[in-house]
């Protein structure tokens, strides 16, 4: 039973320093103003709020697996629509995260440092 409990934790303990944070600001240009930033602050605890997007206001995330959902308001002409974006993600390093919709359309951001 101990090297079982043992066998376990080193598991755990491997994956939670193998995968990287999701935590943080991500961005990415925005179209026709490439000096220009958008995307989104995801923090500690699921709180996340939107960079440069007076819109489209984030309020939480999570991730389960290798998808990563995105809670939120659109504001706009007048009304207010909650909305729930769910994406795949893989991050082909510590600093780019790459966002594919239900659609198939993907998205890159780096991370704002």
């Amino acid at each position: 039973m101990k090297k079982l409990i043992t066998t376990l934790s080193a598991a755990a303990l491997l994956g939670a320093c193998g995968a990287p944070s999701l935590e943080g600001s991500w961005v990415q240009p925005v179209a026709g103003m490439e000096e220009q930033v958008q995307g989104m602050h995801l923090q500690a605890g699921g709180a996340a709020s939107s960079v440069n997007m007076a819109t489209l206001l984030y309020e939480s995330w999570s991730v389960d697996g290798n998808t990563l959902t995105l809670n939120g308001e659109s504001v706009g002409n007048g009304q207010t629509i909650e909305f729930t974006q769910r994406y795949t993600f893989t991050m082909p390093d510590k600093d780019t995260l790459i966002l594919t919709d239900e659609n198939g359309s993907s998205q890159s951001f780096s991370r704002q440092k």
